[in-house]
């Protein structure tokens, strides 16, 4: 399956899910930023329920996603790793994956949220043992043909997809507040480690 996707902070489950059913992936960097989006927010398991994680952009209307930049005039690095940090210190696998991460969250020459996007996706389909060829878009294409649309799916006020499977699993907080479905791969990844790709599927 080929398919095209909007560029995301790590992305959640369904993301994940769709890209283990293609083997051809493209990220759709032309299109315009979508606000209250994935594109720049990820979700994971605090000890107060579903917390989100949104990396500051700078921006105008209707700016392709290439363009958009990181606001580093904020500290939401510090924030974020603290949070991840606060969220799965506890869990099994934090340790063993911690100095994967922490180098995007201390360092400030990633200027393109895309660029940022990416090494994120990289560093989670090493972990995950996916192969799949990436690429980004040349131009923006309002119908893809012969490829499978992915862009506005995955997205906070939809549904998920039809590859997505909810597969529980263990999570931190699970016995005071429930099993949370659909959060970004950063909580599976560090619940479950090297078996984290058998749930997605």
């Amino acid at each position: 399956m080929k398919a095209v996707f909007s560029s995301l902070y790590a992305g959640n489950l369904d993301f994940y899910s769709c890209l283990l059913k293609a083997d051809q992936v493209s990220i759709d960097v032309h299109e315009n930023y979508v606000k209250q989006s994935y594109r720049n927010r990820c979700e994971i398991y605090g000890a107060n329920g579903k917390l989100a994680l949104i990396i500051p952009i700078t921006r105008s209307s209707n700016t392709p996603m290439k363009e958009v930049k990181i606001d580093y005039g904020q500290n939401w690095q510090k924030i974020h790793w603290k949070s991840l940090e606060s969220s799965y210190r506890s869990s099994p696998y934090f340790e063993f994956y911690e100095d994967k991460f922490i180098h995007l969250y201390e360092q400030k020459n990633i200027h393109y949220l895309v660029d940022f996007n990416m090494e994120l996706l990289n560093i989670f389909l090493k972990l995950l043992d996916l192969e799949i060829e990436l690429s980004y878009t040349d131009s923006y294409e309002k119908e893809i043909k012969n490829k499978l649309d992915l862009r506005s799916l995955i997205h906070p006020k939809m549904g998920t997809s039809q590859y997505y499977n909810e597969n529980k699993y263990i999570q931190v907080f699970e016995e005071k507040m429930g099993f949370i479905p659909n959060l970004s791969i950063y909580d599976l990844v560090f619940n479950e480690g090297p078996a984290a790709v058998n749930i997605l599927g």
